[in-house]
């Protein structure tokens, strides 16, 4: 008999949202400024789960320690601000595995390290705020991941036991909180992987390399029946 699947959490930027494309159009915008050339997509793209402090510093060549990078990088996040939900979008294939969730009163939500500042927002802009059974952000935990505080924290929020939930992410540093937490966990392959990065490294109970992949595993691994 199939186990009973209770919860699936998601990391956010590139494993629920693919959130890219507002980073892209955003840092072209700071380099625009500063009469610099844009970047590429992909170039962004790669970055983008490495946080916006590692977006800056790519797209300007620069570090942390740069006299400008303090300046760049607050600009930088008052533009996100301003458009964080205009492109940005569920990954294909996940609207369909949120309703079927949804049809069989199995709760999903969100456990990032995104700022509640610029998650909450986003998420309220996809209408997606209500439909979300939790959000929990380093605001929310003393630990950010890969500490499985967060993961714990959720369950705790939505009442359910983390070794019967699915937690999936697109860094290496999701796979180990959701291991450190009990949880089944999932590597999205498709999401802001690094090009040196190997998923099939993480130690994670399953690799998928599109969205849409990730129902069909659920439905081998779980039984969906209403409750």
């Amino acid at each position: 008999m199939q186990p009973t699947l209770e919860a699936v959490l998601f990391d956010l930027d590139g494993t629920l949202i693919d959130t890219a494309p507002d980073f892209h159009w955003v840092i072209n915008r700071l380099l625009e400024e500063e009469g610099r050339p844009p970047v590429e997509f992909p170039f962004l793209r790669s970055q983008v789960s490495n946080g916006a402090r590692a977006m800056v510093c790519a797209a300007f060549e620069i570090d942390i320690d740069h006299p400008d990078f303090s300046d760049l990088l607050q600009r930088m996040l008052r533009l996100y601000q301003q458009h964080l939900a205009v492109d940005s979008a569920l990954f294909p294939g996940l609207e369909s595995l949120l309703d079927r969730l949804e049809q069989h009163a199995i709760p999903w939500g969100i456990v990032t390290n995104k700022p509640a500042l610029y998650a909450e927002p986003m998420l309220r802009g996809l209408n997606l705020a209500e439909r979300s059974a939790t959000l929990i952000c380093p605001e929310h935990v003393n630990q950010r991941k890969p500490h499985p505080e967060s993961l714990f924290t959720a369950c705790r929020q939505i009442d359910r036991q983390p070794q019967h939930c699915v937690y999936v992410g697109d860094h290496i540093r999701d796979i180990e909180a959701g291991r450190r937490a009990g949880m089944r966990t999932v590597a999205a392959g498709y999401g802001y992987i690094d090009s040196d990065d190997n998923i099939e490294l993480w130690q994670a109970d399953h690799c998928i390399q599109r969205a849409d992949q990730l129902l069909p595993l659920l439905q081998s691994l779980y039984s969906f029946d209403d409750r």
